[in-house]
């Protein structure tokens, strides 16, 4: 049986704040690493490199994720819509100095009555425009046109807490849809939803972010035999190439007592969301809490050769690591466990 665990920010993005390594207890992990064969490539987004593993290919300039996501979102859309979908998910923007910072929905909870309320009032104000916005889900909106834009975005969560400046729309429509992006922040800044929200000390739904847009994939093929994982992505895509799927068990043992053959996918993502906002208590105790339940009894399923091969795929701000470990690796005496940060690469 193979494994592969894919753990976003697995290490900090600050690589010169080593000191939040210590005292850090991820012996397992730091065996696992040490043990196996790396190999280092560019940065990328959870998003892409799970779109390059399904075989996605990029449609113009963008990872199609907003018509994949309709996979889990609207089924019955997914199978027979042929238009041009591309998420606009709500956003929360703040001005810092010259720069505008973006926060997600990890930062804010919506319920589905504002988020219809919102998009109900920017489809009657932007009804000129040949598009209209669904709100599907309460943090996930999308939008539908018959005619792709000539434009290249940015995955959201590449430009989370980050200055938009950077990241805006790029192309020859570029002009026409920061123009749209305007219009729709004047809309939200008096709107009777964020007018309420701050009154309750809530962060307001100030912009929409536009990116993932693309047509329905033709087709999907899975190097896996089973995806594991509490993210709606790795589960559309399963869905898209009928891969077994299932969320997330508690931890490795749970996993291994399913005794399901094959290549398997585990999604870790728990660090990604503390790594982007900074929240540095909360991603070391999450790799702790990693620690114990994943790469302790994952390390000891693969010495007891209950696993045949493991691999690590680290998604981090400035490299994209790849760690293959065998049985054989770990008796390996003369690769010496090394701490964390000497793992950390750039490219």
């Amino acid at each position: 049986m193979k494994l592969n665990l894919l753990v976003p920010n697995l290490f900090w993005p600050d690589i010169l704040q080593t000191e939040i390594y210590n005292d850090l207890s991820a012996t397992s992990l730091e065996v696992l690493l040490s043990k196996g064969t790396a190999m280092t490539t560019p940065p990328q987004e959870m998003e892409a490199w799970l779109c390059k593993e399904f075989n996605v290919a990029k449609q113009k300039n963008d990872w199609p994720i907003a018509p994949l996501m309709l996979i889990t979102d609207a089924p019955a859309l997914a199978k027979t819509s042929k238009d041009f979908w591309m998420r606009a998910d709500p956003v929360h923007l703040r001005i810092e100095q010259n720069h505008i910072m973006l926060a997600d929905s990890q930062a804010f909870q919506i319920s589905i009555e504002e988020a219809e309320q919102i998009v109900r009032d920017l489809n009657l104000i932007l009804g000129n425009h040949d598009f209209s916005f669904l709100p599907l889900c309460p943090d996930r909106w999308y939008i539908r046109t018959s005619k792709a834009p000539e434009i290249f975005t940015h995955i959201l969560s590449h430009v989370t807490c980050k200055n938009i400046n950077n990241f805006l729309p790029s192309g020859s429509e570029s002009i026409a849809w920061h123009r749209i992006f305007n219009e729709i922040q004047m809309l939200l800044y008096e709107h009777p939803v964020n007018q309420a929200r701050e009154s309750r000390g809530e962060l307001t739904i100030n912009s929409v972010w536009f990116w993932g847009g693309g047509n329905m994939p033709q087709s999907t093929q899975s190097p896996y035999t089973y995806v594991w994982s509490d993210n709606d992505l790795p589960r559309a895509l399963a869905l898209a190439s009928d891969t077994g799927h299932s969320e997330l068990p508690a931890d490795a043992q749970e996993w291994l007592q399913t005794q399901i053959s094959g290549n398997h996918l585990v999604v870790l993502d728990a660090l990604q969301g503390k790594a982007k906002y900074r929240n540095a208590y909360d991603w070391r105790e999450t790799l702790v809490s990693m620690e114990k339940n994943w790469f302790l009894p994952v390390y000891k399923a693969l010495k007891n050769g209950k696993i045949n091969q493991l691999t690590i795929t680290a998604l981090n701000e400035t490299s994209s690591q790849r760690f293959e470990i065998t049985r054989s690796d770990l008796w390996k005496f003369w690769r010496i466990t090394k701490p964390l940060p000497v793992h950390i690469e750039t490219h």
